[in-house]
């Protein structure tokens, strides 16, 4: 089955979604999909506040964004409300050390430790905070 719109749709159909209106976790992609947003559209990714990806001047210097009351770059209906969908963990902790590193002063001890710990990672992805799940929770791990 093909990952799109209709086949969401299809399979919200099936388990008779409507009628029981559960609440639903999933990847970035499912949770695009079943709000009818339209897919690799970053300006606005975050679905539950007004966080612009494409603001780099104030994208953590500002701490708190707005509640969406709307969605944007919607091109279908959406399947199913935004109250009823969770972000999946993995989604969490991503973005929070994203951030944690994105914020940190590049020329101190503790972006110095984080570059340490990761050799075989380049300082260029280091800078932006990417990370992959193994690499985060060995960080976590460490006391």
């Amino acid at each position: 089955m093909k990952e799109c719109y209709e086949s969401m749709k299809l399979l919200l159909g099936k388990i008779k979604y409507d009628e029981f209106k559960w609440k639903l976790c999933g990847d970035l992609k499912a949770v695009t999909l079943l709000l009818g947003k339209q897919l690799g559209y970053t300006k606005y990714c975050c679905f539950p506040c007004e966080c612009d990806s494409r603001d780099k001047k104030n994208h953590y210097v500002n701490k708190l964004w707005p509640k969406r009351t709307s969605l944007k770059n919607v091109v279908s209906p959406p399947l199913v409300l935004p109250e009823k969908i969770y972000l999946p963990s993995s989604h969490i902790k991503l973005c929070v050390m994203k951030n944690f590193v994105k914020g940190m002063d590049k020329t101190g001890r503790g972006f110095e430790y984080v570059r340490n710990q990761f050799p075989n990672v380049s300082d260029a992805k280091i800078k932006e905070g990417i990370f992959i799940g193994p690499k985060i929770r060995e960080l976590m791990q460490d006391t």
